[in-house]
């Protein structure tokens, strides 16, 4: 009877740690593509708010970028996160005065992926995201209304087109991303109120429901992905527009950037560590 026992447990105990293997096999990681990128380039600004007159000059901008496979379906869906602040520093045409803008976003976005469209190098993605964006500009020439509040939460679209190739033996990455909200709410005060009549209590008309009829904002971005071991070197242009239309104000900012990034893929890895089985589904590369 007790040899009968044991038998049974290590029977038990054989099936145990045959499944558990069977477990480990079938582990899914999930690394960030992590990217911190600095634009430099050139801004145009027009604000109606503040001046009749379009003002150019240098733009930059910090922005980091981090993008995953959901832990769902991870072969088919990608999230990713994106936040970043830009500084421009602008002129009238003749020179003799300038405007700052301050602005910060946060936008987040999960999307659809089709791997090997056309080629088994080429991965589409397209999905939808969420944005908030806002700051000001600043305009010290002024002698009454000196800033100009910029506040817009959207939801719409955004796509991304990736392309794994080599350049002799080094990896490359090109891909192109695309954002572009479609609904939302910003703020906009009437023609020539000032923030001190805002503070008085005169709240009305400065919420307004944005869409492309009095709203149009979208963001490109090209890139170049060298895999330099571990690490990844991005170079890239940004284009970013927004064009906004109420209150009888208009808003036009354009802005063309020179992107370089450093960045790399990584796991969240636990005191086990990484299971040599496990199956690793990149985001993008």
């Amino acid at each position: 009877m007790n040899r009968l026992i044991a038998i049974v447990i290590l029977a038990v105990l054989a099936i145990s740690v045959s499944a558990q293997d069977e477990s480990d096999s079938t582990v899914i990681a999930r690394p960030v593509a992590s990217m911190f990128m600095a634009d430099v380039g050139h801004a145009s600004v027009l604000d109606s708010y503040l001046t009749p007159i379009t003002y150019g000059g240098i733009h930059t901008a910090l922005t980091y970028a981090a993008t995953q496979a959901t832990g769902f379906s991870p072969d088919r869906w990608v999230r990713q996160l994106e936040v970043g602040v830009e500084f421009a520093g602008v002129n009238n045409p003749v020179g003799n005065n300038d405007m700052q803008m301050l602005m910060a976003h946060a936008q987040w976005g999960m999307m659809h992926r089709w791997r090997g469209v056309f080629t088994p190098s080429l991965q589409l993605m397209l999905g939808g995201m969420t944005r908030l964006h806002g700051g000001v500009i600043y305009n010290s020439g002024n002698s009454n209304n000196v800033v100009s509040a910029k506040a817009h939460f959207s939801v719409g679209a955004m796509g991304m087109a990736v392309y794994n190739t080599h350049i002799g033996r080094l990896p490359l990455t090109l891909a192109y991303q695309a954002s572009l909200p479609v609904a939302g709410v910003f703020f906009s005060p009437d023609y020539d109120e000032s923030f001190y009549e805002m503070y008085l209590g005169n709240h009305h008309g400065l919420a307004h429901m944005g869409w492309w009829g009095n709203r149009f904002d979208m963001t490109n971005l090209v890139t170049a992905d060298l895999h330099l071991g571990n690490t990844i070197v991005r170079v890239g242009y940004r284009n970013r527009i927004e064009r906004s239309w109420a209150n009888h104000l208009n808003t036009h900012i354009t802005t063309h950037a020179l992107v370089l990034g450093v960045g790399g893929e990584f796991l969240s890895i636990s005191r086990r560590g990484v299971k040599p089985q496990a199956k690793i589904i990149s985001s993008m590369y």
